[in-house]
């Protein structure tokens, strides 16, 4: 393991010598004719190459989950693009694939999505900020569906909306806690008429959700018209498609569909695409961006945000589900940092250097902190996939703790479990993660879905509940009840569910690390995202739109004026 001061990973990712994006293309067989160039190293795939490969067999798809992490992350993204370039050096063709960040985080707390140190997708700073526009083009095509509701109300409600039902709110790219409840319509009669109402995140928004989820331009159109916004004064739904919105919605969204291409630091391939947060939406990137990729290259790495428990379970019993896509392996990403701090020891504090006790040996903390671990190897088993444990080596590390979590890993029934120096050595760090995931996947297995859909609601939820988090029951409060035999009459109860919770505990309560037991996920209130196609439960506190911290990675953020290049960005 590396020992030497780095560079900031925005250094590294300006000292870069990338390659056109043209190049990046021709390598996986495509031509400029296939894509839409947005500058010289940013590409969108046309969808019709999706239909032009039909015949070829996929490769092998492996999704980078990790254990429950620490307010920094643990490094999934990170680790997903070293083992994707690692794959590569093997002398197999590798892409990863990719979500979009969120410039909530990046200006927030957590910093970008575009991974660190020398496993970095790039250009970085573009891919963290506005990148090709499909997260402004969600903005759009959300507020429009807002707009037009309140516009609808004013000139005389003719669909009959009661506007105490509307659950759809508007949206911006932005942590910004202030706009979680506002009052709308404030002023003259023109104004509107005033109603409580809100913000989300947009990636939290259900038109995120659904460009990650549709299979095609068709798919798309026909799922931004079954959104629900509310109901009408018979307790009917009343969806975009009435409101005559869909149509638009589709237009606004219609490039923000073809996937991205860019590359990483060792210029192999990158597909990203869609945003969705793994604690308050599904999680994972697009399903066309993955099923491009599959017939492009032998192995598809993909990442699935926070931990086993969030974008892993979302991903199979809600992403599979709708792909029919299977996984043929789980790499669940460690770090010793972590396991210390669900072992009980040490704060981690953004901003503030790690505490000593984080930093210094200590085995039986490490220990005490791999029942987390333990649980995320046991969910991924749950679903039948073979699991490989990545323990992301930083330079504290030692040998003796690096010993106890393979120990327990392979007790725990993982496949393998081996360090990776990606951050300080790119792929060349990961060689021996990148052998293990390939010896992985040839393994046989049948991957299982949690529940089925024909289930009922409240049995789904405690089913992810107790099998998943390890919860002894679920508490469903009044409102949830209530929803529970609306979504059921309105026969929405055959959809897949959407947990909404913390990631910073298997439960739903960010203070119980480790392995929480004796505990009840409580349910506060159960929403539709009937045009995605899933129902998502609110469990605790948990919120759709995040708030800055006091110290934003925004002042950090700024130009250098003399040479026009970002500088602050991570």
């Amino acid at each position: 393991m590396s020992t030497v001061m780095m560079k900031s990973d925005l250094e590294i990712a300006q000292a870069a010598k990338l390659l056109p994006v043209v190049e990046i293309a021709r390598r996986l067989g495509l031509s400029e004719d296939d894509m839409d160039l947005y500058g010289k190293y940013k590409a969108k795939i046309h969808l019709e190459v999706l239909g032009r490969l039909t015949s070829r067999p996929d490769g092998k798809y492996v999704t980078v989950t990790a254990i429950t992490p620490t307010p920094l992350g643990e490094g999934k993204t990170t680790t997903a693009i070293g083992l994707g370039m690692a794959i590569n050096r093997l002398g197999h063709r590798a892409i990863n694939t990719l979500r979009q960040p969120s410039m909530g985080p990046t200006f927030g707390i957590k910093g970008g999505a575009a991974g660190g140190g020398y496993s970095q997708a790039v250009p970085m700073e573009d891919f963290n900020l506005h990148f090709t526009g499909d997260i402004h083009a969600v903005s759009a095509a959300h507020n429009l569906l807002s707009a037009m509701i309140d516009a609808h109300i004013m000139h005389g409600n003719e669909l009959k909306i009661d506007p105490y039902s509307i659950t759809w709110p508007r949206v911006v790219d932005i942590s910004d806690r202030s706009l979680r409840n506002i009052v709308a319509g404030l002023g003259s009669k023109e104004d509107g008429r005033p109603r409580a109402t809100g913000f989300d995140i947009t990636v939290a928004s259900e038109v995120m959700a659904i460009l990650a989820l549709a299979s095609d331009l068709r798919d798309l159109r026909a799922r931004l018209g079954r959104i629900v916004i509310g109901t009408n004064d018979n307790g009917e739904p009343v969806t975009a498609e009435q409101l005559k919105a869909a149509g638009a919605m589709a237009v606004l969204l219609k490039d923000a569909l073809m996937p991205n291409l860019i590359q990483t630091l060792e210029n192999t391939p990158v597909i990203v695409h869609a945003g969705p947060f793994a604690n308050i939406a599904h999680g994972n990137n697009s399903i066309v961006a993955d099923k491009i990729g599959l017939k492009l290259a032998d192995f598809v790495i993909t990442e699935s945000g926070f931990g086993a428990d969030c974008g892993a379970e979302k991903m199979i019993n809600i992403k599979c589900r709708y792909s029919g896509l299977k996984l043929n392996a789980a790499v669940v990403v460690a770090t010793i940092r972590a396991l210390k701090m669900h072992g009980g020891v040490g704060r981690i504090i953004p901003g503030r250097p790690l505490p000593f006790e984080l930093v210094s040996e200590n085995i039986e903390a490490v220990q005490r902190g791999c029942q987390n671990l333990t649980k995320h190897i046991e969910n991924m088993r749950l679903h039948g996939r073979p699991v490989v444990v990545a323990i992301h080596l930083v330079p504290t590390d030692t040998e003796r703790e690096i010993a106890a979590v393979r120990e327990v890993s392979l007790a725990a029934g993982a496949v393998d479990a081996v360090t990776s120096d990606h951050h300080a050595h790119g792929g060349e760090g990961a060689l021996d993660l990148a052998r293990a995931v390939i010896k992985a996947t040839e393994q046989p297995s049948e991957m299982r879905f949690l529940y089925p859909l024909d289930m009922p609601i409240r049995e789904k939820i405690e089913a992810i509940a107790t099998k998943i988090y390890g919860a002894d029951g679920v508490d469903f409060e009044p409102l949830a009840e209530q929803k529970i035999r609306l979504y059921t009459k309105l026969g929405y109860d055959k959809l897949p569910i959407n947990m909404a919770k913390t990631h910073l505990s298997l439960s739903h309560d960010p203070a119980l690390k480790g392995r929480p037991k004796n505990f009840r996920l409580p349910v506060r209130d159960i929403r539709a995202s009937v045009g995605a196609g899933f129902l998502y439960p609110l469990c605790g506190d948990m919120r759709t739109m995040p708030g800055l911290p006091k110290t934003p990675a925004a002042t950090k953020v700024d130009l250098d004026l003399e040479t026009g290049k970002v500088v602050g960005l991570f």
